[in-house]
């Protein structure tokens, strides 16, 4: 894919009907007719399609697609496609982007895709032995290994090597576990992984003398971590209502909660995911896995914390960092077989699944950003609310252009109800 230089500034964007915005987006990713006809369409994904990737298929389920805009990264435009049903999301998320934008935007990096395979081994007397046993036969070992992925190994990938985790007193006994070390360059990599630790598992029994249990990959992706890095001025910070310097204060304040107390800091993560989830859902990724690698990475310390970090700079700008797993692809799986999927890698235009990754880490730092903005001044209510009063309206039974005036009003009279929007509504349709 060629880079394109268009912005990822679009005027006006929340203003735009729904085929405005569709429109936009297109002329900016310079989308051909078949993807804007994919988006465009009501059932992106036919039942014959979906019925062919999962099982006792009766239909399917979609989500609202929304477009993230402002997002620039490593000096990049990105048109960031969120598949999500929670309001304030794609805007909060939009709103952070382009606060960041004029402080030079978002700064990322990443380690190499490197996934880990389990192998685990019971019945040995002697663990440690059959650790240094396992560790003397590693070239036997990732040479079988590759041998199941002789196209991974051609692209410059395959397993890179092995490490072997001891657990001596189980209640099933010593418990060997050797963890293959796998670059699966551009595949989310299960597959891949599940492989090579089922073909190298006879060689294991042959070596140890125990008997191989689980083969599995492990969705604790530490080894596959992407990061971003902010550094935001006062004067990009400062409202009518509040000074840049209170801003700050009041992020770190907030930061600090979550990373001492893990009550806070579960509700802290979460927000991070509202960005991540709809990146990867949207790009038919697992956002399972994400979720899992995630929040087992937060609490890796042996305590549940904070993915992020928001500091106050000796030059007196707010910092903000995050690290964390992101084992995401772009062959195999739903990204090659959901039509939507396809469409939204179109629109985000990323050559990697590293690169892929780091924006979509990006979009977690900045949801964290609007959150920690929000609760730190006027509280989380006010905004998201005013934009769930669309849900209320829509719930209430209002439709067309009675949607928005119901919202305006329920948002104006911050009294977002159901019983409010009917009231509302009744009065309208008199």
């Amino acid at each position: 894919m060629i880079k394109r230089t268009a912005s990822s500034r679009i005027e006006n964007m929340r203003n735009l009907s729904p085929a405005e915005r569709l429109e936009q987006v297109a002329l900016a990713a310079q989308l051909d007719e078949k993807t804007r006809s994919v988006l465009a369409a009501p059932d992106a994904l036919p039942v014959g399609r979906a019925n062919g990737m999962i099982e006792n298929v009766i239909g399917t389920f979609q989500l609202p697609l929304g477009v993230a805009t402002n997002f620039l990264i490593n000096g990049q435009d990105y048109l960031v496609p969120m598949a999500v049903e929670e309001p304030s999301v794609v805007a909060a998320a939009s709103y952070m982007a382009r606060i960041v934008r004029g402080c030079g935007g978002f700064h990322t990096s990443s380690t190499a895709p490197i996934m880990r395979a389990q192998v685990q081994v019971l019945g040995t007397s002697d663990p440690y032995g059959a650790r240094l046993a396992i560790l003397a036969a590693h070239d036997e070992i990732i040479s079988a290994a590759n041998s199941k992925d002789p196209v991974l190994v051609k692209f410059g990938g395959g397993c890179r090597d092995i490490e072997v985790h001891v657990f001596p007193s189980t209640s099933r006994g010593p418990m060997v576990v050797l963890h293959l070390l796998v670059d699966v360059r551009d595949a989310m990599g299960a597959n891949t992984v599940n492989t090579m630790a089922e073909a190298v598992s006879p060689i294991v029994e042959r070596i140890t003398g125990g008997e191989v249990r689980l083969r599995i990959l492990s969705n604790l992706a530490d080894l596959r971590l992407a990061r971003a890095r902010i550094e935001v001025t006062e004067e990009a910070l400062a409202t009518k209502e509040f000074s840049g310097r209170r801003m700050m204060e009041g992020i770190v304040d907030a930061y600090e909660f979550a990373a001492i107390d893990p009550y806070r800091a579960a509700t802290h993560n979460k927000g991070i995911m509202n960005g991540v989830d709809p990146v990867v859902v949207a790009t038919g990724n697992d956002w399972r896995a994400i979720e899992a690698g995630a929040h087992a990475y937060a609490a890796r310390s042996g305590r549940y914390t904070s993915l992020s970090t928001w500091e106050i700079s000796n030059k007196g700008t707010l910092v903000g960092t995050i690290e964390m797993p992101m084992a995401l692809g772009l062959v195999g799986g739903a990204t090659k077989t959901h039509p939507a999927a396809q469409a939204a890698l179109q629109i985000l235009n990323v050559e990697t699944a590293v690169e892929l990754a780091e924006v979509t880490v990006a979009v977690g730092l900045a949801q964290n950003m609007a959150a920690l903005r929000a609760l730190a001044t006027e509280g989380i209510q006010r905004g998201h609310m005013a934009l769930h009063a669309r849900n209320i309206a829509i719930g209430a039974g209002a439709s067309g252009e009675e949607i928005d005036e119901v919202a305006r009003r329920l948002a104006n009279d911050h009294d977002v109800r159901s019983a409010r929007a009917e009231e509302i509504l009744a009065e309208m349709r008199k």
